[in-house]
């Protein structure tokens, strides 16, 4: 099956940057959308954000749209989230999730995803 691995999470201080990476093995990473899904302690896991197969159609949640990027590198079968200004609040456990999609789409639902890395742990100290 695909699957993706995340790295890059760690303990930084509050207006810190991180920039997090989803690699998808598998050798089948074109038709497919990768999102990044977080769970905060106590919540319920949500979506932050994700990319299009085709790189040209992206969205990130509006919760975070202000600090968060996201970006693909299909040469590298990589999936990157660039977190900026990072609060406390940001803390969560980020996993990286991939699912067949056509160009330019994108789903916004955990329920959506077939594939699912790890998680990488972001602490952000205040």
């Amino acid at each position: 099956q695909v699957q993706p691995v995340e790295s890059g999470g760690g303990l930084v201080q509050t207006g810190a940057s991180l920039r997090l990476s989803c690699t998808v093995s598998g050798r089948t990473f074109n038709g497919y959308v990768v999102a990044w899904f977080r769970h905060i302690p106590g919540k319920e896991r949500e979506f932050v954000a994700a990319a299009s197969w085709s790189g040209r159609t992206t969205y990130i949640a509006e919760s975070v749209n202000d600090r968060f990027t996201i970006s693909r590198d299909n040469a590298r079968n990589t999936v990157y989230l660039q977190m900026n200004s990072l609060k406390p609040e940001d803390t969560a456990v980020y996993s990286c999730a991939a699912a067949l999609a056509s160009p330019d789409s994108w789903y916004l639902e955990d329920t959506d995803y077939d594939y699912w890395g790890r998680g990488t742990q972001v602490t952000v100290s205040s």
